[in-house]
Formats: C-alpha cells, sequence, structure tokens
C-alpha cells in the first residue's frame, strides 16, 4: 500500500473525530449524551469508522504507533457485534480522555 492510502485513513479518522465534537455540539455533558439516543448512536458510528480506519492502517503499515490502536479496534467490534451491551459511561470516557490522544497523534501523522 501506499503513503497515499495512509494518508486517507489518517484523514478519515480526522473526520470522524471532528464530526463527534460535531455530534456532540461541542457541549460535554455526560447527561445530555447519555439521554440523546440519536447523539450517541451517531458518536458510535464514528467510533466504527475509528475502529475500522484503524485496523487497515495497522495492516498497511505495522509500525504506525497510535496510541490504544487494539482498544479502538475492539471497541469498534463490540459496537458493530454487541450493540446491545455498549456502555455509555465507557464512550464517554473515550470521548473525554482517548479521543483528544488520537486526535493530536492523527494531526502528527498527517503534517
Amino acid at each position: 500500500m501506499s503513503v497515499l492510502e495512509e494518508k486517507k485513513l489518517l484523514t478519515d479518522i480526522k473526520i470522524s473525530i471532528l464530526s463527534i465534537y460535531e455530534h456532540l455540539e461541542n457541549n460535554l455533558d455526560f447527561e445530555v449524551y447519555k439521554t440523546n439516543k440519536t447523539k450517541r448512536r451517531a458518536v458510535e458510528r464514528e467510533l466504527e469508522i475509528i475502529g475500522e480506519a484503524i485496523n487497515h492502517l495497522l495492516r498497511i503499515n505495522p509500525e504506525i504507533k497510535i496510541s490504544y490502536s487494539r482498544q479502538i479496534v475492539d471497541l469498534r467490534n463490540k459496537i458493530i457485534h454487541s450493540y446491545d451491551n455498549v456502555n455509555n459511561i465507557v464512550i464517554w470516557k473515550i470521548i473525554i480522555k482517548d479521543i483528544p490522544i488520537l486526535q493530536m497523534e492523527v494531526n502528527l501523522y498527517l503534517e
């Protein structure tokens, strides 16, 4: 695979991260998130896309270093295959703590 393909996948991740914040309307309030099914499902879909893109990225370049990459792919699988067991608290922790780190790493690779 090419560097161009890596850049495309990293861009997909970046767009999904920005979309998460857009879906949340930059309101990082867990109660609002928890009670709004549309927001939860939209965020979960973006996390699925991120997980899939990271999975492809690691296949084409196993040397790329992304924090928690295996956990991100596992989360994608859980959301898709066990949608009825998705824990809102776990997703919220990812939004607050992990997504900013991922965003920083992706931006560094895209520079």
